[in-house]
């Protein structure tokens, strides 16, 4: 019998994975047994009986791709599966191109030599024939949150965090330093931020701005007089006739210590709360008159030789004091004391005029001194006139003499 190998069909002829030519007959112990003869041909050999004849092929070349010689009027392809028949050899095919696989919509196709495959695009696991999308976001790829998409997935933060370079984990943003909100004082802390106020402000309810502190409607005793609130402060402020003692409290003016009083000439500068007096350097009135002597003490005398002294003091003695206003009562405000004290003589103190709504009241203490209590409490400015006197009696020579401090009492307007 009669084979030719050039219509022996393909899948005989190649094998479709080696395009290296080899002679099996040579290289294959006994590989055909019995009766039967090996012929080789290119990409294989045939176990015929040894009665066949068999016209080969041409040898191929040592050429990685094969190069058949082709007859253009044979009716088939003589090249492998996978291969296309160009001139006088055989070149790869690329099924991709040519739409010859058969892969899923799901897949993509990739050729290789003599063949193709389907593969699952990045992102994509292949379950059974089809490439089905894998979920990333199961793996914890992400710091803090993950979204999956079709084939990939990305990460996002938390308000106050950004993705770090590796777009996986999340750094903190310091908002601060980004155009935070903050009115006056913004402090950065992991993922926010916090607001913060000078001294003087607070907090809104927003969070973020800062408004004024009203200090003076915390107390009334924020200050001694008044208190002025300012943005971001406040300061107190005294009344005319005082000044501000450190921050809070009012000290008055001593005008007749400064020189800014306006007392002329015969007069003398009396320094009250909150301003001062100026009073005659010479108080006495008839039938008083001023002791030459006692040009210092300013004590004014009624002579005994005048008639009308029979029943007044024999001397009168000016004194000034000033006080503040609702004082607590009762309280001792001055102090009457003899300035002499004889043998045998007995004294008594009461008030003997300017006392017309009993605001005031004399207690004695012993045979030479008294105290002025104030009985009521006053409110100013007000001025009182009280002529204290002192009676003594000496009864074992039926001796009586008085004499008097006329006390000007001066009520300031404040409290302080």
């Amino acid at each position: 019998s009669l084979i030719c190998l050039s219509h022996i069909p393909p899948h005989l002829l190649l094998s479709p994975i080696s395009l290296i030519y080899i002679n099996e007959c040579q290289t294959i112990v006994e590989a055909c047994q019995g009766e039967m003869k090996c012929f080789n041909h290119y990409g294989g050999y045939l176990c015929l009986p040894r009665s066949a004849s068999v016209i080969s092929a041409p040898e191929p070349s040592s050429q990685s791709v094969a190069i058949l010689p082709v007859e253009s009027n044979e009716a088939f392809s003589p090249c492998p599966v996978g291969y296309d028949a160009q001139g006088e050899g055989c070149v790869d095919m690329d099924e991709c191109v040519l739409d010859l696989h058969d892969c899923q919509p799901s897949q993509q196709c990739v050729n290789t030599v003599g063949t193709y495959s389907c593969q699952c695009p990045d992102g994509y696991s292949k379950i059974g024939i089809e490439c089905v999308d894998i979920d990333e976001c199961r793996y914890r790829y992400c710091q803090h949150r993950c979204v999956n998409v079709p084939g990939s997935f990305s990460c996002e933060c938390e308000p106050g965090f950004q993705l770090a370079g590796n777009n996986r984990s999340c750094v903190d943003v310091n908002e601060c330093e980004m155009g935070a909100p903050c009115q006056q004082k913004c402090y950065n802390t992991y993922g926010t931020f916090l607001c913060r106020c000078e001294p003087g402000y607070e907090l809104g309810p927003d969070g973020h701005s800062c408004n004024d502190v009203d200090e003076c409607s915390y107390s009334s005793y924020m200050c001694q007089f008044q208190c002025v609130n300012d943005p971001g402060r406040f300061s107190c402020i005294c009344p005319e006739g005082y000044q501000l003692q450190g921050t809070r409290l009012c000290q008055d003016v001593n005008e007749c210590e400064t020189d800014i009083d306006q007392c002329g000439e015969g007069q003398t500068c009396i320094n009250i709360h909150g301003g001062y007096q100026c009073t005659d350097s010479n108080r006495c009135r008839e039938p008083y008159v001023l002791t030459r002597a006692l040009l210092s003490d300013n004590r004014c005398v009624c002579p005994v030789i005048k008639p009308e002294c029979r029943d007044l003091p024999f001397s009168i003695v000016h004194r000034y004091m000033s006080i503040t206003s609702e004082r607590s009562v009762p309280s001792d405000i001055f102090q009457i004391q003899a300035t002499r004290i004889y043998p045998g003589v007995y004294n008594t103190f009461r008030i003997r005029s300017g006392d017309h709504n009993g605001e005031f009241y004399i207690r004695q203490m012993n045979n030479f001194s008294a105290v002025l209590v104030l009985d009521r409490a006053v409110t100013g400015p007000i001025e009182y006139t009280l002529d204290l006197e002192m009676v003594s009696v000496n009864p074992l020579i039926s001796y009586q003499t008085s004499s008097a401090l006329r006390l000007s009492v001066f009520v300031g307007p404040y409290t302080f």
